[in-house]
């Protein structure tokens, strides 16, 4: 696993020990970012869902100022800091935190915090996609013109629609599948 392209390109990536993840491939996430990016003169962005903190750090790599790293899994949290050593990324461009995706949007909503780009990658079992969207909707957490990008397994047939968010492009890779909403 390593940093597709932009300033840290080739850099390692470590992958969480155990099997309580699923990185993304560099093959799907070079993907991702061909159809959301593939490259971002600032903004700010949330990955929800961190795990290794790969997709985040592709963002920053490709021009992202900050992203705001969440995870609820203590290796997952400690690999992410790893990783962001490595490509000497510091408070100022990152923030990491370790909480479960729906306790993080509400502290996310305290701090009155909006996003350019939301990377949702949840495990594939049991994911609540369409209703963390719905909840980043209604509360304004995407800015205008911003994006939110869902990986998702095949098998999990999201709506074209939810709420004033529209899926403008939808494509599989084996087993995962690519959604991106932008707000109609």
């Amino acid at each position: 696993m390593r940093v597709v392209s932009g300033e840290y390109k080739g850099r390692p990536l470590k992958a969480v020990p155990g099997s309580s993840t699923r990185p993304t491939t560099d093959k799907v996430k070079e993907a991702i970012f061909n159809i959301i990016g593939p490259y971002y003169d600032g903004g700010t962005a949330l990955d929800l869902f961190g795990g290794s903190g790969g997709l985040g750090i592709e963002a920053l790599s490709r021009g992202m100022d900050k992203v705001i790293f969440v995870d609820r899994d203590k290796k997952a949290v400690a690999t992410i800091h790893q990783n962001l050593e490595t490509c000497r990324l510091g408070v100022e461009r990152a923030e990491v935190y370790r909480n479960d995706a729906e306790r993080a949007l509400k502290a996310i909503v305290k701090r009155g915090l909006s996003f350019d780009l939301i990377l949702l990658d949840p495990p594939y079992k049991n994911q609540k996609i369409v209703q963390l969207i719905e909840m980043i909707e209604d509360h304004g957490l995407l800015k205008e013109g911003g994006i939110i990008m869902a990986e998702h397994g095949v098998e999990e047939d999201l709506p074209d629609e939810i709420g004033n968010l529209v899926r403008k492009k939808h494509e599989n890779y084996g087993v995962t599948s690519v959604s991106v909403y932008e707000i109609n």
